[in-house]
């Protein structure tokens, strides 16, 4: 017995009893723990993670699959696994215990998921170890449980690196870890860095809610950020800056629009002016995107109002009918004109003013297919 002891992973190990994981469970703070030992922790009163004595905001217990089916793995095959396994977790277990304990900086934990970093590029194959050791939740942890309010350039640094590393281990883990920010505490930090984050920051928390907003798991959150005015107004605002972030903050509104009650709150923020301006900005890359999105949302009569009280609202629509470079967004511009020009005087002879008409027998002449074709017929004879 004590051979086989001895054998034992350090991974594999509970933190509080030293033995064998029999169900494993994990915290919150990302710390994986047998269900047994830690069950008798809580009950003793205890409010905190045993390793990182961090308070836990959210006391769930959740089963970690992925180290289960590890262990089977590791017992099936009498104890042993190849060299290669050992040479790629151990030091992934001196990273996370850097990243936990209270003693390190950020200068120290930035260089800890530099090396990470490093280690995944060479070898891809090590990220699914990063997820069975609970890396994920334990990185959003970090991210999302204290903001710097001197926002120094190690904590930037730090938070720039481990945004992301989150986002390179979301497609091999469990997005259920995002729920953490359902927390009132976690959703302000994820605010507080948009809004003073720096553009890398800005852009992979727009990714970030991309992925939250493309989910069924994270639906629930999804809705609540929808409900935060003022990271709606904070997201509308990137989209009308000129820089890296603004194409990012396109991709994250048109998934935050896969709910509708999300769409009104955007337009309630600015949402048609933001997405005027970014379509008359020259020949932006995610221009039939932002299209998309502004057809999607005409539905609401606040979104029909505000883009006929742009002065280059219609202006703008009237521009993606036909482009010489590409059809695509010509759909989308034609049946927002129909929705905007059925039942407003102004909005028709705005329309004519910008020249659609021109637009129109352009697009007519084109190769674009059927259905546009006969939605164009249609927008001609209503004007």
């Amino acid at each position: 017995m004590r051979e086989v002891e001895m054998t034992v992973p350090h991974l594999f190990r509970c933190p509080i009893s030293l033995d064998l994981f029999t169900d494993p469970v994990t915290l919150c703070t990302g710390q994986t723990y047998d269900r047994s030992s830690i069950e008798k922790w809580l009950a003793a009163g205890n409010l905190t993670c045993p390793v990182t004595m961090q308070k836990l905001h959210d006391p769930s217990l959740v089963p970690n699959h992925n180290l289960r089916h590890l262990i089977q793995q590791w017992r099936q095959m009498e104890h042993r696994f190849g060299p290669d396994y050992f040479t790629a977790i151990d030091p992934l277990v001196s990273f996370k215990h850097c990243l936990q304990s209270p003693q390190s900086n950020f200068q120290e934990k930035l260089e800890a998921l530099q090396k990470i970093q490093l280690l995944t590029d060479q070898t891809p194959s090590t990220n699914p170890f990063l997820i069975q050791i609970g890396f994920l939740p334990l990185l959003l942890q970090l991210i999302f449980q204290m903001v710097d309010p001197e926002f120094s350039q190690d904590y930037m640094n730090f938070v720039e690196q481990g945004l992301t590393c989150v986002l390179k281990l979301l497609p091999y883990g469990e997005l259920e870890s995002l729920n953490m920010l359902k927390q009132e505490s976690k959703l302000e930090s994820l605010v507080v860095l948009f809004e003073h984050g720096s553009i890398m920051m800005k852009q992979s928390l727009c990714h970030l809610v991309g992925v939250i907003s493309s989910s069924s798991s994270t639906k629930e959150l999804c809705a609540m950020i929808g409900k935060h005015p003022r990271f709606l107004n904070l997201i509308v605002c990137v989209v009308n800056q000129n820089n890296e972030a603004s194409e990012t903050g396109i991709k994250a509104i048109s998934a935050l629009c896969c709910l509708e009650s999300n769409r009104g709150k955007l337009v309630q923020q600015g949402l048609i002016d933001a997405l005027v301006t970014y379509i008359l900005n020259s020949e932006r890359s995610l221009a039939a995107m932002a299209m998309a999105i502004l057809e999607q949302v005409l539905g609401i009569e606040r979104a029909k109002e505000a883009l006929i009280k742009n002065p280059n609202g219609v202006k703008a629509v009237v521009k993606m009918v036909f482009r010489v470079s590409d059809h695509e967004g010509s759909e989308s511009a034609v049946n927002s004109l129909m929705m905007v020009c059925r039942e407003s005087l102004e909005a028709r002879e705005k329309a004519i003013v910008a020249g659609v008409l021109t637009q129109l027998l352009l697009l007519l002449q084109s190769q674009c297919n059927g259905r546009t074709k006969t939605k164009a017929t249609t927008l001609l004879k209503l004007l």
